[in-house]
């Protein structure tokens, strides 16, 4: 009879995170959960719905991820979100990066696994630029001129004034809820941001599985860590190019779930089946590589996407991830202003709050 006993304990935490990119991408793409889309639902409709799902997921992320962290005694300054020597500078330039190439590549890393699964041919070429630039930001050709920004020692000494510290919740919650109150300005509709209350529910089933399952793994060590994309998007295609089973990780499992998760809700929410209703007349290859580029390097450089920092790294209370995030949906508004100004600024459907998900 089957039994999880019968498996090591790392690749338990695979299978989970499988299921979590299942659930991930069930929910995305029926509701087309989206950081950057809602800022262009914004500025072309004046539609907030897509905009309060996402700070639902805020909220609840850095709700459920507390409490867990409380009960089990998780120690979420020991994660990536609080290493040593962090440099801001680097973190506002990766965030600026990758808001910019989000709005150019017409969705952020999350966002092209979800199109790519339901359809979009043109996700592909965002995605394996992403997984190209972040190797080659963190290991490759760009590693050594983008180290005179990360190691430079005068923006490390400047950055090290400002502690990385884990803000308080207490004053991080109530400002959340304000701007969700101001986004959706009916009671009523905050029940219909169920896509943000299970994405928000993810990130911090995410940290208990490596946290609290990930400790008792023997064979392999497993990182504390919940969902992030820009990173485990390179190790990926590495993965599909030089395939070896030990090399298969929680983050990537996450990733393949989702593409599973999001192709097969996408064969019944044909809705989304992708078929963009833009008139916008672009050179899809060269801003799907453009962003694509952009995200990855910028990713990197940020310690995360808009869902590694938006969302997993705001979970912990991080102040980086905050300045991280802040930088990151700064540039990408100022670049749709830019792209809307131009009449660049593809609007491939409509999401109105009268519209279920």
């Amino acid at each position: 009879m089957f039994s999880l006993d019968d498996y090591e304990v790392y690749k338990i935490i695979n299978l989970l995170g499988f299921i979590v990119g299942i659930v991930f991408g069930v929910v995305a793409q029926k509701c087309q959960f989206c950081f950057s889309g809602s800022i262009k639902d914004y500025l072309l409709t004046n539609s907030t719905k897509r905009a309060a799902s996402v700070i639902m997921a805020i909220i609840v992320a850095i709700i459920s991820t507390t409490i867990i962290s409380n009960i089990n005694d998780i120690d979420l300054t020991t994660t990536n979100y609080y290493k040593d020597n962090i440099n801001y500078f680097s973190i506002i330039l990766g965030g600026a990066l990758f808001g910019a190439g989000m709005i150019i590549a017409d969705g952020c890393s999350s966002r092209h696994l979800i199109k790519f699964a339901q359809g979009d041919t043109y996700s592909l070429i965002s995605l394996v630029f992403i997984g190209i630039f972040a190797y080659a930001t963190t290991k490759g050709i760009l590693q050594e001129p983008l180290s005179y920004i990360v190691s430079n020692a005068t923006l490390l000494e400047f950055s090290s004034s400002i502690e990385n510290f884990q803000m308080n919740i207490y004053f991080i919650i109530p400002p959340l809820v304000l701007v969700l109150w101001l986004l959706t300005k009916k009671i009523s509709r905050i029940f219909s941001l169920l896509d943000g209350v299970v994405i928000g529910l993810l990130i911090a089933g995410g940290w208990y599985i490596t946290a609290i399952i990930g400790a008792e793994s023997i064979e392999r060590e497993v990182s504390l860590t919940s969902m992030t994309f820009v990173y485990p998007i390179a190790q990926s295609l590495e993965l599909f190019t030089y395939y070896t089973l030990n090399e298969l990780t929680f983050s990537i499992s996450i990733i393949l779930g989702i593409l599973v998760g999001a192709f097969t809700m996408s064969r019944f929410n044909k809705k989304f089946s992708f078929g963009c209703t833009s008139n916008i007349k672009r050179n899809k290859v060269v801003y799907n590589m453009t962003g694509g580029a952009l995200m990855g390097t910028g990713g990197v450089l940020a310690i995360g996407c808009t869902v590694g920092q938006g969302l997993t790294g705001l979970s912990t209370l991080a102040f980086a991830s905050f300045v991280a995030i802040s930088s990151i949906l700064i540039s990408g508004y100022i670049t749709a202003l830019y792209f809307r100004k131009i009449d660049k600024l593809p609007m491939c459907f409509i999401f109105d709050w009268n519209d279920r998900c």
